[in-house]
């Protein structure tokens, strides 16, 4: 079955963590053994032939760099023209492998509708360029809100725009506070733009101050629930609520310490807390009793987000597992339209709206 991925970090893995993503995940795997300066050396699980393994057709693709302050503890760069420079590396990369055949780019209705009539017409994806939706984790690295239509202008579809702490545009995990002026005048031009909002890691300030001044479409690429595992990080019923009441589909995440409650980073494992992909399908029926349908959750794996197997569900080898969604939902009474809607049927519907 067709399978949409709405946050995976490619460019991240591809230029910071020098992963060559067209290799084999075993071969990466090889090539890091060894290696301690990211935590997750050596149990990486995306790669391009895992994804057509796994039949994940589409996915929304990340560009990431995050601005820090003189003050802000947190990795990043240290002025927002640095870390504009770096996602244009990024992008290169994606346009490499354009060129090369392994990904092709989704920037509108006629684009999206073209990759999923050519992937689901045949069963064999080898050799297959995987589609992708450029998406921005965090908007310091707009340097003006002007930036932002030269991004639209390179295909960049969708922006979300706080990270991790404080920002310029917005405030994220683990901050405090509201957008502010250039928060709002960002808001606008994404209006302007048709582009998505992604509300992924803003704080509930942020959150709220968003929902206030943003009439565009809205998603969730990656988020769980607060309801199940007590974080700022997650989203409460109130949010979800917000988010669902505006056609909003949110990704369920599997990172392991916003799966199961207590995660300690260094010492737990999937193993250690019964982090299996059963705990992601309770975040996902969690907001489908909220609904009161299906109609809004999807998957936005955020796998090899700074994490490996160490920190994914105990049935995650690869990202090809995610094939085994669709038997267990089907095992907590989710019907065949139901899982369908899951797998790809909700990011569908949602673009063909957003992008009509």
């Amino acid at each position: 079955m067709l399978t949409i991925d709405a946050h995976l970090d490619l460019s991240m893995n591809a230029m910071e963590w020098n992963r060559d993503l067209t290799r084999p995940v075993g071969e990466i795997r090889e090539r890091e053994k060894g290696m301690k300066d990211k935590p997750d050396r050596g149990n990486n699980v995306v790669c391009f032939p895992e994804l057509r393994k796994g039949d994940i057709g589409i996915v929304v693709a990340t560009q990431i760099a995050r601005y820090v302050a003189p003050d802000n503890p947190l990795p990043g760069w240290h002025s927002p023209q640095q870390a504009w420079a770096q996602t244009q590396g990024q992008l290169a990369w994606y346009k490499q492998m354009e060129t090369d055949g392994e990904l092709t780019p989704i920037t509108d209705l006629a684009s999206l509708n073209k990759q999923v009539q050519q992937w689901t017409s045949t069963k064999d994806h080898t050799g297959s360029p995987i589609g992708y939706i450029l998406s921005l984790e965090g908007a310091d690295s707009m340097v003006t809100v002007g930036h932002l239509e030269k991004a639209y202008r390179y295909g960049l579809r969708a922006i979300g725009p706080a990270h991790y702490g404080p920002g310029r545009y917005a405030q994220g995990t683990n901050a405090t506070g509201g957008l502010g002026p250039d928060g709002r005048a960002l808001l606008k031009e994404i209006e302007r733009l048709n582009m998505i909002l992604d509300a992924t890691h803003l704080c509930d300030d942020s959150f709220w101050e968003a929902m206030k001044h943003y009439n565009g479409h809205v998603w969730a690429s990656h988020h769980n629930c607060r309801a199940l595992v007590d974080h700022n990080r997650q989203f409460s019923d109130d949010q979800l609520k917000e988010l669902i009441s505006r056609g909003a589909v949110i990704g369920g995440v599997m990172d392991a310490w916003m799966l199961v409650p207590g995660w300690e980073r260094g010492k737990s494992t999937p193993a250690s807390t019964n982090c299996t992909l059963e705990v992601l399908i309770d975040h996902m029926d969690h907001i489908c009793q909220l609904a009161g349908n299906a109609d809004h959750i999807g998957i936005g794996s955020d796998l090899d987000g700074a994490f490996g197997k160490e920190q994914s569900p105990l049935e995650i080898e690869t990202i090809a597992d995610l094939g085994r969604i669709p038997s267990l939902l089907k095992k907590r009474g989710y019907s065949d339209a139901d899982v369908e809607k899951v797998m790809h049927g909700n990011w569908l519907r949602f673009l063909r709206k957003a992008w009509a």
